[in-house]
């Protein structure tokens, strides 16, 4: 339970921009590591395996593999994936400034919630999660989003709040329950995202629906009422393929699991 509340704790230090040299470099003696070069570790190439994942080359997966545990941990909680997501900003920056907005205000960026601007990387350091090599509870994480604390992800919220400075509008497009809307829109308003033009979450009338059944149906009511979707950024190939996906889109990294 010790190394359990020190995971969680170093974890949400991680996000801090003021100690973030320190934290990594404590973070990173918590677990013996596997190597960023991705060397076979009981005969699977735990960075191969990354990169398939991030490619939506492997498709389907259900868990990390287990001997990929430790790898996929050290990633997460260290400076790659920071420097991955801050990557991504960058690009998505860069494509914003060469697009001139309309004056009607139509032109929206679409970001995802989970892994793409709040982070459940305190939940999934768990013990009794490990980044996504044990399956998935449905119970535990609704509990887990019900307590509103998921830092931002690092670079999103750069990106977010660059965007609309460009003057874009922001939509939030996310599979999280209708439930969750006032936590949820606390909890964006903690981690500093604001005036997004629409929060779109999941209704009962859209549970039986896969991720991209859902969120194209959402984009295309979007773009039916008149908005133009420059941008879009997700985690998950599901947020970012199917219909009216926008000009651009953006994949925030995340290994540890898989929505079709």
């Amino acid at each position: 339970m010790g190394l359990q509340i020190f995971l969680f704790l170093a974890t949400l230090l991680f996000f801090s921009h003021a100690q973030s040299d320190v934290v990594v470099s404590s973070i990173l003696q918590l677990r013996p590591r596997s190597g960023a070069g991705g060397h076979r570790v009981h005969g699977v190439n735990c960075l191969s395996w990354r990169l398939a994942v991030e490619t939506n080359n492997l498709q389907g997966w259900k868990l990390v593999p287990m001997s990929c545990e430790t790898y996929v941990g050290n990633y997460m909680l260290g400076m790659q994936y920071r420097l991955d997501c801050e990557a991504v900003a960058d690009a998505a920056i860069e494509y914003a400034k060469t697009v001139k907005p309309a004056a009607d205000g139509k032109d929206v960026w679409v970001f995802d919630i989970d892994e793409t601007t709040l982070s459940n990387l305190p939940y999934y350091a768990r013990s009794d999660v490990l980044f996504g090599a044990i399956a998935y509870n449905d119970t535990r994480f609704n509990e887990w989003v019900a307590e509103g604390k998921a830092p931002a992800v690092p670079g999103i919220r750069r990106l977010y709040l660059a965007v609309q400075s460009l003057g874009f509008a922001t939509v939030f497009l996310s599979g999280t329950a209708e439930k969750f809307t006032d936590i949820r829109t606390s909890n964006l308003h903690e981690t500093g995202y604001y005036n997004w033009k629409k929060l779109i979450l999941k209704g009962d009338d859209q549970q039986g629906k896969t991720a991209v059944q859902y969120k194209s149906q959402k984009r295309t009511e979007l773009v039916n009422e008149g908005y133009r979707i420059v941008g879009n950024v997700g985690d998950q190939w599901s947020d970012l393929i199917g219909a009216n996906v926008g000009n651009r889109t953006f994949k925030v990294p995340d290994p540890m699991y898989y929505i079709a």
